[in-house]
């Protein structure tokens, strides 16, 4: 069998490049096979959960946070990003069974495929981003560039915990219906669209436990706050980083030999 470890990786990835922008390709297609705006949806559809969130906590709710609005798209950003590799890496084993089961391939190029088509969506919606934030009144600085840190680890955070939920949703098909509780619950708990303020100092901390609050903290530390991360800060993300991506790995080492006797 392959082997998943680091180098052997990403030189198997590259050897089967054609492979992943094919896979990358049909995976396009099928999510916007017969819809009218195609791919547009990538950006349409986050937009208006933002304005419909924005609408409500700022009419409704009263917030008079400032610039809430950008709070706000910096949670929805990372968060749906999260969301969109982990939820399709969860299914790819099984998707592309009647591939792998004939042809000799390593199977988590379909998992890196995946994770290659929600970059691409989430790169979509940061140009968006970005423009917002112009709009806000928020300077643009070279503190910006700092952002490349959080999203390469969330990249490699997305790609482990996919990995794993790859694995066991081969043998338990009610993963997926506990994972959609569980991101749900995930959501509510990374702050994505209230401030954290009005805790205790000791609550707060307890925030930092959360991986998917590090990487919205981070961007709204540097887009609104203006102010790179602790140096510790950088550390706890790459911890995290570490723990969901040997996890993956390990639960995908593990299983590779079973997965033919289940899809």
């Amino acid at each position: 069998m392959v082997d998943i470890d680091g180098p052997v990786y990403m030189r198997v990835a590259r050897e089967n490049q054609p492979v992943i922008e094919e896979l990358v390709k049909r995976d396009f297609k099928k999510k916007y096979k017969r819809t009218v705006l195609g791919m547009a949806w990538s950006i349409l559809a986050p937009l208006l959960q933002l304005a419909v969130m924005t609408l409500v906590f700022t009419k409704f709710f009263g917030r008079n946070t400032p610039h809430f609005m950008i709070y706000i798209f910096c949670g929805m950003l990372v968060f749906n990003f999260f969301s969109d590799a982990t939820k399709g890496g969860m299914s790819t084993i099984m998707g592309n069974a009647g591939i792998f089961t004939k042809v000799n391939v390593p199977k988590y190029l379909f998992l890196l495929s995946r994770n290659i088509q929600a970059l691409i969506n989430f790169g979509l919606i940061l140009v968006i981003f970005f423009i917002f934030v112009a709009f806000d009144g928020l300077l643009f600085t070279w503190k910006f560039l700092c952002l490349l840190y959080p999203i390469c680890c969330l990249i490699l955070f997305n790609i482990g915990i996919g990995m794993a939920l790859s694995a066991l949703f081969v043998f338990f098909r009610d993963v997926q219906y506990l994972y959609d509780v569980f991101t749900q619950l995930l959501m509510y708990m990374s702050a994505v669209f209230y401030t954290i303020d009005r805790y205790s100092e000791t609550v707060r901390k307890l925030f930092l436990l959360n991986p998917m609050y590090l990487f919205i903290r981070y961007f709204r530390k540097i887009v609104i706050e203006a102010t790179v991360p602790t140096i510790w800060f950088h550390l706890l993300m790459a911890a995290d980083v570490v723990i969901a991506l040997g996890a993956g790995c390990f639960m995908y080492k593990k299983y590779n030999t079973k997965f033919l006797y289940y899809v």
